[in-house]
């Protein structure tokens, strides 16, 4: 009797031990989707089309062929710095005696450029339709403008002109677009305005000369412009329960162990109400950690609150700056009671200028609140 219950036991003992080491098991979820998140990185364009050089001549007359070569690089997902040259040729005309000329001219451009859809969309980096904008500075070098120097040796006087080579200070800005075709190349529309001295066309006009392009080409990327992040996964073990019914003489008591609650711990709470220079008055900015330190203080009803002012030493006297301090510290005790919280769980004190608890100096206009 006595091995047969032996053998009973150690049987119920094998056989829970083997069916909890066959059915534990690990379960993974993905918990955040791997995202795209945005890496510096260079890039070329090449542009061709038409320029316009305004002047007292029809739109028509004055349009002449333009390309840009420029290399950029883009540090975030908004700003970027692009260099590089542009220009061919351009064009002016003697409306009232119908005679037009040319010359051609070389700029070399600086611009600053922003990203227009990532700042009002957010980034993405298989957007089809990206604009953008750009402001900027350059040189543009004038070089053969004989046709100039030979109306006027024919009687039309030109009172700005040059021969030879002339370079102009120019300013320009414009707005463009590149149309995703892929992750390194993309198709590129830019419209862009060049100001530049009253002297470039040679005609003297008392304003500024203006080129303006249309241009066309391709965007292309060197190395990858966005990386991805590994998917956040939590590991969650999967315990399968085996029940081995084992019939015995007596059935044993199961008696639970007391089980002792623990009280939570409360961690104290800090809010920094924040004030305008010269002023105890809490700004409606604040109010909301004003309510948050109420709603703590309500529902912890053994906790109270140390209140102390400051002011910064930046500005003011001492004398001042300790009035302030203490005007600031009773305003944030005034609005707490208003609320409802008892006075005698509010502590208040006050520094003045001598105690600086930040390093930003217009940060110690502030009524510092610590829960304990």
């Amino acid at each position: 009797m006595k091995s047969k219950r032996s053998f009973m036991i150690m049987a119920l003992c094998l056989s829970t031990l083997a069916g909890l080491a066959q059915n534990t098991q690990s379960s993974g979820q993905v918990t955040e989707e791997s995202k795209t998140t945005f890496k510096p990185h260079w890039y070329m364009q090449v542009q061709a089309g038409a320029a316009e050089t305004v002047g007292e001549a029809s739109f028509k007359d004055l349009i002449s062929p333009a390309a840009a070569l420029s290399v950029g690089y883009k540090f975030t997902p908004l700003w970027g710095i692009r260099a590089g040259a542009s220009g061919w040729q351009a064009k002016g005309k003697w409306a009232a005696l119908d005679d037009s000329y040319k010359f051609n001219y070389l700029q070399g451009n600086v611009d600053a450029t922003l990203d227009l859809s990532n700042l009002f969309c957010h980034y993405n980096p298989k957007r089809f339709f990206n604009a953008y904008m750009f402001v900027g500075v350059g040189l543009a070098g004038g070089f053969n403008n004989d046709d100039a120097v030979a109306l006027d040796a024919a009687g039309y006087r030109m009172q700005y002109l040059w021969s030879g080579k002339k370079v102009f200070v120019a300013g320009r800005g414009g707005l463009g677009t590149n149309l995703r075709l892929s992750n390194h190349v993309s198709f590129n529309l830019e419209v862009n305005a060049n100001v530049v001295s009253d002297k470039f066309n040679s005609k003297k006009a008392d304003n500024a000369d203006w080129q303006l392009n249309a241009l066309a080409g391709f965007t292309f990327k060197f190395g990858k412009s966005g990386k991805k992040a590994k998917p956040v996964v939590a590991y969650t073990p999967e315990v399968v329960e085996t029940v081995v019914e084992v019939q015995q003489e007596t059935k044993p008591v199961y008696v639970p162990a007391p089980v002792e609650e623990k009280k939570e711990e409360v961690k104290p709470l800090t809010e920094n109400i924040f004030f305008n220079i010269n002023s105890s008055v809490i700004r409606s900015s604040e109010e909301s950690k004003i309510a948050n330190l109420v709603a703590f203080l309500q529902k912890n009803a053994d906790v109270k609150v140390s209140i102390c002012g400051y002011a910064d030493a930046g500005t003011g006297t001492t004398a001042i700056n300790l009035r302030l301090s203490k005007e600031r510290a009773l305003a944030v005790e005034k609005a707490l009671k208003a609320k409802g919280i008892a006075a005698d769980r509010i502590m208040v004190d006050f520094k003045g200028d001598k105690v600086q608890p930040f390093s930003t100096n217009n940060e110690n206009r502030v009524a510092i609140c610590i829960t304990e």
